[in-house]
C-alpha cells in the first residue's frame, strides 16, 4: 500500500467454487491525497513501480494489476465506485467491507477499496 495509507478494515474471504481463490478485502484511507481517485492512482503507480502489470478489471470503476509471475492480483477502486458496483450487483463484498466503505465515504474520508486475491488457480 502507498506510504501513509491506513487500513481501516480487513476481511479474509474464500471462494471454494470451480476457480478456487482466497482474498483479502481491504478498506484503506489516506488524508494526504486530494481525492479518492488520487489515492487509487497512487496505488496503481506504486504497484507498477514494483513490476506489477495492468490487468482487466471486472467493472469500469475498478483498476486491476497482477504481480510478477501472476501469483497475486490486486483489484481496487474508490469507495464510491465500489459501493456503486456492489449496489448494482457487479461485484460482491462482505457486509463488513460494505459497512466500512460506507462509513468512510459518508465521513468524507479519502478512501478506497482493495481486494488482494491470493492462491488463484
Amino acid at each position: 500500500m502507498v506510504r501513509g495509507a491506513h487500513v481501516v478494515s480487513r476481511v479474509r474471504v474464500c471462494d471454494k467454487g470451480k476457480n478456487h481463490y482466497c482474498a483479502l478485502e481491504l478498506v484503506v484511507t489516506d488524508p494526504h491525497y486530494a481525492s479518492p481517485r488520487d489515492l487509487v492512482l497512487a496505488e496503481r503507480n506504486l504497484l507498477r513501480g514494483h513490476g506489477w502489470s495492468g490487468a482487466s478489471a471486472q467493472t469500469g470503476d475498478e483498476m486491476a494489476d497482477e504481480s510478477p509471475g501472476n501469483k497475486l492480483r490486486m483489484t481496487y477502486a474508490t469507495a464510491y465506485g465500489d459501493l456503486h458496483d456492489i449496489e448494482f450487483g457487479s461485484v460482491d463484498r462482505t457486509r463488513q467491507t460494505q459497512e466500512a466503505l460506507s462509513k468512510q465515504m459518508f465521513a468524507g474520508a479519502i478512501a478506497m477499496s482493495a481486494q488482494l486475491q491470493i492462491g488463484s488457480q
